[in-house]
Order: C-alpha cells, then sequence, then structure tokens
C-alpha cells in the first residue's frame, strides 16, 4: 500500500510538472511580427476614429492617438515591444513602445483577465504618418494591426502662418524705403536756395556799392577837378595880370624915350 501512494504521488507530481512546462512554453519564445502591410503609410486621420476610447483620455489637442492590436488566440502571446517608424514630413522618427525616457506617451495593456498585453497605445505630435512598424511577441503571429486612432490638430498648421505675419516685418521695411523721404534731400537739393545764395554772390550789389561808391569817388574826383580848374583859372589870372603890368611898364618905357 505504501508502495502504490509513493508512485501515485509521483505520476501526479509528474503531471503537474508537464502541464506548467506546457503552458510556459509560450512564453519562452519570442518572435517578430510586423505590421499590417494595408497600415503603412497611414496618418491618425486615416484610421477609424474612436476619440472616446478610455485610452485616449490624457491626449492633448495636438496629439494624434494610436492604438495598436495583436490578433490571434494565445497561440499568439502578447506584445513585449513595439518598434514604430514615422514621418513629421521631413525627418524620420523612430519610437519605442515600451519607453518612458522618450517624449511619447506609451502604455500596454492586456486583454481582459489574462495577462497578454495585445493592446498597445501611443500618443505623437499631430500629423504623422506611420511609416512602417515591427513588433517582438511572447508568441507567434503573422502581423498585429493598427486599430484606430484619434486625430489632433497638427500644430504645424499654426506656425505655417506665423511666417506670414512674419512677413509682415517686410511691409515694415516699406518705412525704410520711405526713409525715400530722406532721399527727399532733395530739399537739401532745394538747397538751390543756397545756390539761390547766388543772390547773395548777387553781392554784385554790392558790387553796386562799390559803383555806388565809385559815384562817390567820382564826386571826389569832381572836387578835385573843380578846385585844379579853379586854380588854373587863378594863375591864368595872375599871369595875365603880370603880363599886362609887364607890357604896360615896356609902353611907359618906348613912351618915354
Amino acid at each position: 500500500m505504501p508502495q502504490r501512494r509513493y508512485v501515485a504521488r509521483a505520476a501526479l507530481t509528474a503531471t503537474a510538472a508537464t502541464a506548467c512546462l506546457a503552458f510556459a512554453t509560450p512564453a519562452w519564445a519570442s518572435s517578430t511580427a510586423p505590421l499590417n502591410p494595408a497600415h503603412k503609410g497611414s496618418t491618425a486621420a486615416d484610421a477609424e476614429q474612436k476619440c472616446t476610447d478610455e485610452r485616449f483620455t490624457g491626449r492633448t489637442p495636438g496629439q494624434d492617438g494610436w492604438h495598436f492590436v495583436l490578433p490571434g488566440g494565445a497561440e499568439s502571446g502578447g506584445f513585449e515591444t513595439l518598434t514604430l517608424t514615422f514621418s513629421d514630413g521631413t525627418n524620420t522618427v523612430t519610437v519605442k513602445v515600451p519607453d518612458s525616457t522618450d517624449a511619447y506617451p506609451d502604455h500596454l495593456y492586456p486583454a481582459g483577465n489574462t495577462d497578454r498585453m495585445i493592446h498597445a497605445y501611443l500618443f505623437t505630435p499631430a500629423g504623422w504618418t506611420l511609416v512602417d512598424g515591427s513588433a517582438t511577441i511572447s508568441g507567434e503571429a503573422d502581423q498585429f494591426n493598427l486599430s484606430h486612432a484619434c486625430a489632433g490638430t497638427a500644430p504645424t498648421q499654426s506656425p505655417s502662418p506665423s511666417p506670414t505675419t512674419s512677413e509682415s516685418p517686410q511691409p515694415s521695411g516699406s518705412p525704410s524705403e520711405s526713409t525715400s523721404p530722406t532721399s527727399s534731400v532733395t530739399p537739401t537739393e532745394s538747397g538751390s536756395p543756397s545756390e539761390s545764395g547766388s543772390p547773395s554772390t548777387s553781392g554784385s550789389p554790392s558790387e553796386g556799392t562799390g559803383g555806388n561808391g565809385g559815384s562817390n569817388g567820382g564826386s571826389l574826383p569832381m572836387t578835385g577837378v573843380a578846385t585844379g580848374s579853379i586854380a588854373l583859372g587863378g594863375l591864368v589870372l595872375i599871369g595875365g595880370g603880370v603880363l599886362l603890368m609887364l607890357r604896360r611898364r615896356r609902353d611907359n618905357i618906348t613912351f618915354t624915350s
């Protein structure tokens, strides 16, 4: 009897160990599942919109919410990591899920009451395009899918008008062109009045004053000529008188002889 008990216990232990190994085996085997090719090149706006998903509650208006799912049963296992490639319109950005060190919030959630992480949520800046992706899973599956999304408002649209407003400074540069009024230095060219300083050069009137001075100076010579003529007249008269006196004397002498 004791031997039968030992044999029964040994058989029960072996069965339990075999069952544990059977359940644990899928967890030990990891594989890679690609993103469904039909979902490559999609934006959040292209996917089915389910913004009422409670997992999108923390999303901001400037973010796109993405929900990826791993289809299949227990043989698919669950997500271990996802590597997703996006395009922001200029550059290619690679995002890991889960990754608490980057700027893109993400979460893995299990299916129902199981521990299979078949739901992956990610928030990215609005307007990004899903280029490609792959997932490391605990089981085996042909692919994983983009289930649905909630598209945000791309903040890149608000900067685009700002450059147009930045063009407004350029019209403000037109005032600098309105410095052409400074080029209205032409008034300084209207400094032709300063050239009308030729009236100042019309100091010819000052020469006219010189002319007047000349006329005054002419009056002085006129007085000089007058005095000279008077003096000459006086000399002529004196000379004439002397000559008359001499002639009379001469006549008297002649007369007496």
